[in-house]
């Protein structure tokens, strides 16, 4: 297909992914900043918020990833002019989002708990648990947050989740120096402050975002086509978690895999764990802003496909194919040139520093695949195909890149390097598969008088 047919969706899809683009960097932005602030503290602690990180993120991966099924279907009923059915979206949308958040809150506990079992040294486990546990306290503000947020992107509004992400990140920022180091009165309380930071930026946002929902004239008619808010209608419900399910489990199957990545680098010591917490935290920002595209991907497509132009929907997926691939290329080189700088940012051991620099090399290899992966997903959610992707992340993060990462890094002793290959080839192996299949999958149907036409 030529860059002339794909052109007037560069514009629409621009439009769309660049607040959503801020907002999901708003939630990798929490532990940058988390990251950041500790690390200053010393490299112990900067592993402890990375073993923190790597262990909260896998699931509350899961929880954002089940509520973004909200998205295509809000976006198709949209395209529908449905208003019922949004409203049924709307109710059934925060209850699941609610529900999985309280779940996730009170899971904390038990995986605090499971730290010691993964074999990091103790002064890490010791400032990791507590943190945890926080972090998921946070998770039920976030997920009450992606209710609200996931329906109003369904229907095009995305600046409102971006502006609210910005907000709250600078309140993230400001609070997690003060309650880190101490300010203002205000006694240090070390790493596990930059956690309650987090908590507190969180439930802000749930407000929020919230309030804007329930009462912007713009929704009225949404609202008002509510029957109930105390019983969702368990058809949505159900096919919300259909749609969700799967692409938490797909989201949950890759972060996995970074996360175990961070844990099997902690066998090899403090100071290679350090340089990878700074690599990947580096390599999550422009993952998420790739997601961002991803996200538009799947509005566009999806309401295209509401409209029954699957002509168009296929167009909007690979002009947002196009968008991923010159970012993220762009970014690969921007990383080679700064892997010397950035490092610095987080902390100041030589060998950390040195190490890190090595990682990001290896992390700009792999962004125009992981770009590629994140929205070849996003635009198969707007065509409601969750499934199949969700199994080839699973085989290719947990059957080839995390095996083949174990073989090099340990059978080989490489250490992180090898890890990191393995990654990198499982990224690869992703996103050359999710493209052949959106390319099939989004195949327009040839019209039966242009078939006979043809004979």
């Amino acid at each position: 297909m030529s860059l002339t047919a794909l052109r007037p969706h560069l514009k629409p899809l621009l439009l769309l992914a660049y607040p959503v683009v801020l907002s999901q960097l708003g939630h990798v932005l929490v532990n940058v900043c988390d990251s950041v602030v500790v690390g200053q503290t010393g490299k112990v602690p900067l592993a402890a918020v990375g073993v923190g990180v790597s262990v909260s993120t896998v699931v509350m991966i899961f929880g954002l990833g089940l509520s973004m099924g909200i998205t295509p279907l809000v976006a198709a009923a949209n395209g529908k002019r449905d208003v019922q059915q949004l409203g049924r979206l709307l109710v059934a949308g925060v209850w699941l989002s609610t529900l999985a958040g309280l779940v996730l809150a009170v899971a904390g506990t038990g995986v605090a708990s499971l730290l010691k079992y993964l074999g990091q040294t103790t002064e890490v486990v010791a400032l990791a648990a507590p943190w945890v546990r926080i972090m998921f306290l946070s998770f039920l503000p976030l997920m009450i947050f992606q209710g609200f947020k996931q329906f109003a992107e369904g229907l095009g509004l995305t600046r409102q989740a971006m502006y609210l992400s910005v907000l709250a990140n600078i309140v993230n920022a400001g609070l997690c120096v003060v309650l880190v180091f101490g300010k203002f009165g205000i006694p240090g309380f070390g790493m596990i402050g930059s956690a309650w930071a987090t908590l507190l930026a969180r439930i802000l946002m749930a407000v929020l975002m919230g309030a804007y929902v329930l009462r912007a004239a713009r929704l009225r008619p949404y609202r008002e086509a509510v029957q109930s808010w105390l019983r969702p209608n368990g058809a949505t419900l159900k096919r919300l978690v259909g749609i969700g399910a799967p692409i938490g489990f797909q989201m949950m199957f890759e972060m996995g895999a970074f996360s175990f990545s961070h844990i099997m680098i902690g066998w090899l010591g403090v100071t290679p764990q350090a340089a990878h917490q700074i690599a990947i935290n580096v390599a999550s920002v422009t993952y998420m802003a790739a997601s961002g595209i991803a996200a538009a991907a799947t509005i566009r497509v999806g309401n295209l496909r509401g409209l029954g132009d699957a002509h168009g929907a296929r167009q909007a997926g690979l002009a947002a194919y196009l968008l991923a691939f010159l970012f993220m290329a762009t970014m690969g080189l921007l990383l080679v040139a700064a892997r010397h700088y950035v490092p610095h940012l987080y902390n100041h051991d030589p060998a950390v520093v040195a190490q890190a620099a090595t990682l990001l090399l290896i992390a700009a290899a792999f962004q125009v695949s992981d770009g590629l992966q994140v929205v070849g997903l996003g635009a198969l959610r707007g065509l409601e195909d969750v499934k199949v992707p969700s199994l080839v992340a699973l085989l290719s993060y947990w059957v080839v890149a995390l095996p083949l990462g174990y073989g090099l890094g340990f059978g080989l002793k490489m250490g992180s390097i090898g890890v990191w290959l393995g990654l990198l080839t499982g990224l690869t192996l992703v996103a050359g598969v999710l493209l052949w299949r959106f390319r099939q999958h989004s195949i327009v149907p040839t019209p039966p008088a242009a078939v006979l036409a043809g004979h």
